[in-house]
Parts: structure tokens; sequence; C-alpha cells
């Protein structure tokens, strides 16, 4: 039997209304956690609201909060809330991203400063207000990018925001080791989510598809149990950054 249950925990998660953080959201409620429901733009608000119902029919609570992660002051607020409400954080999770697939030549320093405040800045303040906050032996998770370990074009400013979070992770499991805080990455493949599709033209998405077994992008349905893993029995894992792409990417 884990010693690290879900139940009665309380989660925080980074983006969670939909996609992969609103699958995360319902999976760890499912197990009898409580749920605080991150959410950045008003377009996702009834995906945050469809969230923190699907939570509350499962058991556990839940509510959902609005909030611009790339601003500190928002991160510091989000957790202050979230402890102020449920008394404690158990676990965080941030799946917050942006994907942009463009030349080095054509991106602009807008794109650049926005790619870097979503994919890395929010990522740092978030694994900080996280190790303030979070009860003793609690867990950090952090989605990055299995394009870290990618030899392509296009994607400098996406794999290169995320880049720093492998040592900001590894910084942090090492500062907050003493309390029992593990932290990770999960570097997903890329995933069958409008995100990716977006991106990429239809020859480029089946050659994707041709790097990974069984001719098939990462589902999110494949990495919500890795979160869920290291979230309880696997908390001994820290400091990691685990490639979970099913082959597209290794090192």
């Amino acid at each position: 039997m884990s010693n690290h249950p879900l139940q009665s925990k309380v989660v925080v998660v980074g983006a969670g209304a939909k996609n992969l953080g609103g699958l995360i959201s319902r999976d760890l409620a499912r197990g009898g956690a409580n749920v605080v429901v991150h959410y950045n733009s008003d377009a996702t608000r009834r995906d945050a609201e469809a969230t923190v119902k699907a939570v509350k029919d499962l058991g556990s609570d839940a509510y959902a909060t609005q909030g611009d992660l790339t601003k500190p002051a928002n991160v510091t607020a989000l957790f202050k809330q979230a402890k102020d409400r449920f008394g404690g954080i158990d676990i965080a999770v941030n799946t917050v991203g942006k994907v942009l697939r463009k030349s080095i030549v054509e991106t602009t320093e807008e794109e650049y400063d926005s790619m870097f405040d979503i994919n890395a800045k929010a990522a740092y303040f978030f694994i900080k207000e996280a190790g303030r906050h979070l009860n003793d032996n609690g867990k950090i998770i952090t989605i990055v990018t299995s394009l870290l370990a990618a030899f392509t074009d296009g994607y400098s400013t996406y794999a290169g925001g995320k880049a720093p979070v492998e040592h900001f992770t590894r910084a942090a499991a090492k500062e907050f080791g003493p309390r029992g805080i593990s932290v990770t990455a999960v570097g997903p493949g890329p995933m069958d989510t409008p995100f990716f599709y977006g991106q990429e033209t239809p020859e480029r998405v089946a050659y994707h598809k041709s790097q990974a077994m069984n001719g098939e992008l990462t589902r999110i349905e494949d990495i919500v149990p890795i979160v869920r893993f290291l979230a309880t029995d696997g908390w001994w894992i820290t400091g990691q950054t685990i490639f979970a792409n099913g082959g597209y990417t290794t090192r």
C-alpha cells in the first residue's frame, strides 16, 4: 500500500483547466485529492468551471482561480490563496506552456520574451512558491518537452524556453530535499492536442508520428499516470527529467 496516498491531499495544478492539465486535475481528484484549478484567460473559464464540477462530482473539493503566471505576484497569490483555503498544499503540478514553431531569423523580440516568460519564468516562480508553501514531503512536477533531446529546427524559443526548467528542477530538488520534497520534470513527445497541430503541416505531423512507437503522437492519457506515479509511489524520484514519448527522442 502506498505511503503517499492522494486521499485528502491538496494539489495546485497550473493550467489545470483543460487538455493535459484538466485530465491531471480529474485524475488526482479520482484518487481523493482536493484540487486548485488554475487557468489563465477568460476563454478558458468555462473549461475551468467544468473541471471543478468534475472534481466535485468525484467527491473531492476544488475551486478555479485565474491569473497570468508570468507575473510572480500572481504565482505568490495562487499559492497563498490555496493555502488559506485548504490549510496546506501537498502537490504542485505546472503544465503552463506555449508552443511556437518559427525560425530564428523570423522570431521577434516580443515573441522571444513571451516564450521565455511563459515557459521559463513562470516555471521558475511556480517552483519557488511551491518550495515556500508546500508541506514537508510534498511533490513538485513540471511539464517540459522531449524536444530538449531533439536536433530539429523551428522550436528554438519553445525548447529553449523549456531548457532552463531542467536546471531549475535539479537545483530545487537539492534545495528542497531536506524537507522530503521531490522535484521532477516530465518531457512528453509532441502531444495529440490543438497546441501541436496549430504549429505543424500535415506532412510534418506524419513525420513526428513516425518517430514514436506505433506511429503515434504522445497522448495526454499516456502522461497522466506518470504524473500520478511521481505524486505518490514515485516520490523517491527527484531532480530528474523523465522523457515519456514512445521513443521519439532519447538521451
